[in-house]
């Protein structure tokens, strides 16, 4: 999988770039043909919330739909927590139904075959 990483409105230094490829690779387990993964880190200045917020958003390209997670958090490292926990959830969400999806194509295949006794 490839990891694309960038920063708005906050400089990435190494320890965050290291960090956000740790948790984002951890993601294959769930999913075995993840393509790409587009993250975006970044802090936001106008919001309703007082004091810095972080945000943290990931596209990821998987066959079928892609998964698009954003989340808003009081630490960078939070938001890139929460992004990983969401798209683990999206990810198992889904699998299964490609999975249900697999399981009912199959059946119908089987019904329409006519099988010969003789």
């Amino acid at each position: 999988m490839q990891i694309i990483i960038n920063g708005k409105g906050l400089e990435l230094t190494g320890a965050i770039e290291e960090y956000i490829n740790k948790k984002i690779s951890e993601l294959d387990r769930f999913h075995n043909q993840i393509i790409r993964a587009h993250v975006t880190v970044g802090m936001e200045t106008r919001h309703h919330l007082k004091g810095n917020v972080f945000v943290a958003e990931c596209r990821l390209e998987v066959p079928g739909n892609d998964v698009f997670v954003s989340k808003n958090e009081a630490t960078l490292y939070q938001a890139i927590d929460k992004v990983r926990d969401f798209a683990e959830q999206e990810l198992k969400k889904q699998k299964t139904m490609q999975r249900e999806k697999n399981k009912k194509t199959k059946t119908l295949v089987r019904q329409e075959k006519e099988y010969s006794l003789t």
